[in-house]
């Protein structure tokens, strides 16, 4: 049975400053958080029977059996789906950074995301399952964009935060510190077309906010302007797509072409 201290800290951590606060955050699901318990530790279990009784043996923390009943009433799903965890998040509130990416320099070997003031939960963690899926390991935020640790967030990455470092630093501070040289591409209206331009192995690709898409002050800084056109050229059409979907655009364009240097 959950005990009401249990639910009272739990349903606390649906906002940041609780979070921040405890070091912990919440996931839910036996795919979510059966993924984050190969990367984060884990301080309490609630789960039904049928999961502690599959899953949860090797589990080294706190363990509450509860009833469907009880783990809707501390579930963030509207289904809750058999387990919901807490894990503790590092003390330095990214996703395991390293030297190499603060610095900048992990970003000149591999392709890399930079998050300008992206704000929508759900924008932000489908953005860090594509991420995860086309192989780019670092994303970068700016500190506006959404806590990659909102149970919202959490939930959409589908486990992906498990294998994707995430890091909320000052954009045009890691901007000014990148090796000369090094391609910073971002998405503009009168950008050129990312099907005719020649796209590198390594850099940085910038997405911007949903609604004013990339600050005057990071753009100034990108040296490589793209653009994903409509078809067929000047339809009228939607104004612009949306982030997350355009990122998946753009990673899959890189991935089927970065071999080409520029």
């Amino acid at each position: 049975m959950i005990s009401k201290n249990q639910i009272k800290l739990i349903r606390s951590l649906e906002q940041k400053k609780n979070r921040l606060r405890e070091g912990l955050f919440v996931a839910e699901g036996p795919k979510v958080v059966g993924d984050l318990l190969a990367r984060y530790r884990p301080k309490m279990v609630v789960a039904t029977e049928e999961w502690l009784t599959r899953e949860g043996r090797g589990v080294a923390c706190e363990t509450t059996a509860v009833s469907d009943d009880e783990l809707r009433r501390v579930s963030f799903l509207q289904h809750p789906q058999q387990v919901l965890a807490l894990f503790d998040m590092p003390a330095t509130g990214a996703a395991g950074p390293d030297a190499a990416l603060v610095d900048g320099q992990a970003l000149t070997d591999g392709l890399a995301l930079m998050l300008d003031g992206v704000q929508d939960p759900g924008n932000l963690g489908t953005i860090i399952r594509i991420a995860d899926w086309f192989g780019v390991e670092n994303v970068v935020c700016s500190a506006d964009t959404a806590d990659c640790y909102n149970p919202k967030v959490v939930q959409a990455t589908m486990g992906s935060l498990a294998r994707v470092n995430i890091l909320y630093i000052e954009l045009t501070e890691m901007l000014d510190r990148l090796p000369a040289g090094t391609p910073v591409y971002g998405t503009f209206l009168d950008g050129a077309d990312i099907y005719s331009q020649n796209l590198s192995a390594g850099g940085l690709i910038v997405m911007g906010n949903e609604g004013r898409g990339i600050s005057r002050a990071v753009a100034s800084r990108i040296n490589r302007r793209l653009l994903i056109p409509n078809y067929p050229p000047g339809r009228p059409t939607a104004d612009s797509l949306n982030v997350a979907i355009a990122t998946a655009i753009v990673c899959a364009e890189f991935r089927r072409r970065g071999a080409a240097r520029p």
